[in-house]
């Protein structure tokens, strides 16, 4: 990858985190939340793959995306239900954790199921 790509893909990325963070740490937690999964991340994300390697690995990816949703969904719904009882760090280790088992199953069943 040349370098001034993973620049640009770094300055996009570090500017989006930034302003769901700004929003976020504003109060305007719904506001946040929508620039946060607004699809712009996976448009540039689509792009710039779609540019560099096809259709095959966008779709590829496209499917990968689709498959990891739901550990994603469980990760944040463990924040949401830890957090007001085991405080920030233990509730964020667990929804993480619980996402990286889940990912882990969901990719071994798709491996498993491939080779079928």
């Amino acid at each position: 990858m040349q370098l001034k790509s993973f620049i640009l893909y770094f300055i996009l990325g570090g500017t989006i985190v930034s302003v769901v963070t700004f929003l976020g740490s504003q109060g305007k937690g719904m506001l946040a939340a929508f620039v946060a999964t607004f699809p712009t991340m996976t448009v540039l994300t689509f792009a710039l793959i779609y540019s560099k390697a096809g259709h095959a690995s966008t779709v590829n990816y496209a499917k990968g995306l689709l498959l990891m949703t739901p550990p994603w969904v469980i990760y944040v719904l463990c924040l949401i239900y830890l957090l007001p009882r085991w405080g920030f760090v233990k509730s964020l280790i667990t929804g993480v954790l619980t996402y990286m088992v889940l990912a882990g199953v969901v990719s071994a069943v798709v491996k498993y199921l491939g080779r079928k």
